[in-house]
């Protein structure tokens, strides 16, 4: 499973969040690195600078948002391997500190790993039964 939290509200892990990776491309302000506990500080799977200031975290650019930062990621894939390999192994937490909790990059990347991580379904054709 993969979830997010907000840095400020959970600076030490529970026990359901599996391994924590900071999401971030800045430091979120007033944690200091020590006291933060998490696996790594994934910088590379962010949004470009570009893009962060183009959304501005205004919700009317949402959709175009995750459209832009979907094909970031995929230019930039090797950045997801931590991620991908920490989810294969068990529960994963994006750490972000943006407020809005329900339009943030941590959202839109999890949106994107979940996709990317569902196991491909077969079609298989089924035969018409002959009564």
């Amino acid at each position: 499973m993969i979830q997010t939290e907000r840095v400020y509200h959970h600076l030490e892990p529970g026990d359901s969040e599996g391994a924590r990776f900071l999401v971030e491309r800045l430091w979120p302000r007033g944690i200091k690195k020590t006291h933060l506990k998490m696996d790594g500080w994934l910088k590379d799977v962010a949004p470009s600078a570009e893009l962060r200031k183009w959304y501005g975290h205004d919700p009317a650019r949402w959709e175009e948002f995750q459209r832009r930062y979907a094909q970031e990621l995929r230019e930039h894939r090797e950045a997801l391997d931590p991620l991908v390999e920490a989810a294969r192994r068990g529960d994963v937490t994006l750490l972000y500190s943006a407020r809005d909790e329900a339009h943030n990059s941590a959202v839109a990347l999890k949106e994107y790993l979940e996709r990317g991580l569902r196991p491909a379904r077969r079609h298989a054709r089924r035969r018409p039964t002959v009564h």
